[in-house]
């Protein structure tokens, strides 16, 4: 029985064991299979893994690229709003800048006005002086010398030599010279007398500073006496010390002997006068 048992029991396993190596076959070839898909599944991942791992890096660039352009940004806002406000704030200054140099400008011309007007009232006087004097006399000059009128007469025109008595053809002349000024109630005449550098030593008087200003006095007495206002008239005496010519020759000791009548506008009304049209610039800009 024992036999029987134990062959049937081969005989089962053998049978067995036939039909299980089929199977393992298949199996295997299953699980060859299921391994190559599993390491070509784990190839992937692995790429996979590395390709998140890249992005990773890349996202967290991006993201340090994009906080420093959003820094950059905002500061840019910042720098704009600062330009904004300085560009405001230049463009009012150059605003006020426009308005204070077209205010200079016209007061300028304003000024240039006043001027204008003073050259053509002195432009006047030259021609009524020219027109009443004479020009023909190589011993009276009349002209313009930085604005102001003038007339110089020679001494032999005057005065005899080394004398302040005035002779009768200065009369003759001063009166035609006081019928102007006294037509421009605006203007005074200043008289300079000028000498050479010859030592005065008449003994009357003290040196030639004593000579040319007796000069210039006795010039204003006369104007005076012809009508002309005293309180327009000034005497100035200027010794050897504003010479035209070196003193060197008797012809150019001669030139520099002379007397010169300076009619000039007020000063105090032609600044009057420039204030004025400042007033009214400044009433004109209210």
């Amino acid at each position: 029985m024992k036999k029987l048992l134990i062959l049937a029991l081969c005989s089962s396993f053998v049978l067995t064991s036939c039909v299980s190596k089929k199977e393992y076959l298949e199996l295997e070839a299953k699980q060859k299979n299921t391994q190559n898909l599993l390491n070509t599944a784990t190839v992937k991942l692995n790429d996979c893994l590395a390709e998140r791992a890249a992005s990773m890096a890349r996202a967290k660039e991006l993201e340090g690229r994009l906080a420093d352009m959003k820094k950059t940004n905002s500061d840019l806002i910042e720098s704009s709003k600062e330009l904004t406000m300085l560009t405001s704030k230049g463009a009012t200054n150059l605003e006020k800048s426009l308005e204070s140099l077209k205010e200079k400008d016209l007061k300028i011309n304003r000024l240039q006005d006043a001027l204008n007007k003073k050259d053509s009232v002195t432009l006047a006087l030259v021609a009524s002086l020219k027109r009443e004097v004479g020009v023909n006399d190589p011993d009276i000059e009349i002209n313009v010398e930085k604005g102001v009128v003038y007339i110089s007469l020679s001494d032999k025109v005057l005065f005899k030599s080394g004398s302040y008595q005035i002779s009768n053809r200065a009369t003759e002349i001063l009166g035609k010279v006081a019928k102007v000024i006294n037509g421009k109630p605006n203007f005074e005449a200043m008289v300079e007398g000028h000498t050479d550098n010859v030592p005065y030593n008449n003994g009357l008087l003290l040196d030639n500073w004593d000579l040319s200003v007796k000069r210039a006095t006795a010039i204003v007495r006369e104007l005076q006496i012809l009508g002309v206002e005293p309180s327009r008239l000034i005497a100035a005496g200027r010794s050897e010390y504003a010479p035209l010519v070196p003193n060197d020759t008797a012809e150019n000791r001669a030139t520099n002997r002379r007397t010169r009548i300076l009619v000039l506008p007020k000063i105090d009304q032609f600044y009057d006068m420039i204030e004025k049209e400042m007033k009214n610039l400044e009433a004109g800009g209210k």
